[in-house]
């Protein structure tokens, strides 16, 4: 069976407004285009899988069902234009604050790819025709991890990134101001028709 194009996201910054430690549903906010940019990803037939670093549970700052709700107002707002999300993972550990079990290493927080591969458990994935978007290296680096291309995103904190990224020599396979115009390059992506790639990529050390 033929696997699935896909596109990996991040959410905070990349598909929300960055709140620190967003707790209170009552202030998700989807960021303008990113309905549009969705539709036309689930359009073209791509699987859309959230993937996102959540240590806030691990601090004691929010819980699964705050994060729950997060989710069903992102789905409430994509609804309006009839775009959706198929899936949500997210990491809630932290590797040094907390409480156990969230206190822990793990393989699921970004930069590492476990919530990536978790998505592999549960999709047939056409990993040759998937790519990543998100707005920190530590998006970028996991989409590495599985031999995904990027896209680095100018909302949130992927202009600071950008600037990271510039002074040690590096780039993202491709930078854009926001998720609306990644579409056209994701597209081709997922149609198969390649994609840019790094020759150099951001190490696997946490940043």
């Amino acid at each position: 069976m033929a696997g699935q194009p896909t596109v990996f996201l991040d959410r905070d910054g990349t598909l929300i407004r960055e709140v620190p430690y967003l707790r209170d549903a009552g202030q998700t906010k989807v960021l303008p285009g990113v309905a549009e940019a969705l539709q036309a990803l689930n359009r073209a037939g791509v699987l859309l899988v959230v993937v996102s670093n959540q240590s806030g549970v691990a601090r004691g700052l929010l819980d699964e069902g705050d994060l729950l709700a997060i989710q069903h107002s992102i789905d409430r707002q994509l609804s309006r234009t009839g775009a959706r999300i198929d899936a949500y993972y997210h990491c809630p550990h932290h590797t040094s604050v907390g409480i156990v079990p969230q206190r822990r290493q793990c393989r699921c927080r970004k930069p590492l790819p476990g919530l990536l591969e978790r998505a592999a458990e549960d999709f047939s994935i056409d990993w040759k025709r998937s790519a990543g978007v998100g707005d920190d290296i530590r998006d970028l680096q996991a989409f590495a991890a599985m031999g995904l291309p990027s896209v680095l995103v100018g909302t949130g904190k992927g202009r600071s990134a950008k600037q990271r990224l510039a002074e040690v020599g590096l780039d993202a396979d491709l930078y854009c101001a926001h998720l609306g115009e990644a579409i056209p390059w994701l597209l081709r992506r997922t149609r198969g028709e390649g994609a840019v790639a790094l020759t150099r990529r951001p190490d696997q050390s946490r940043p």
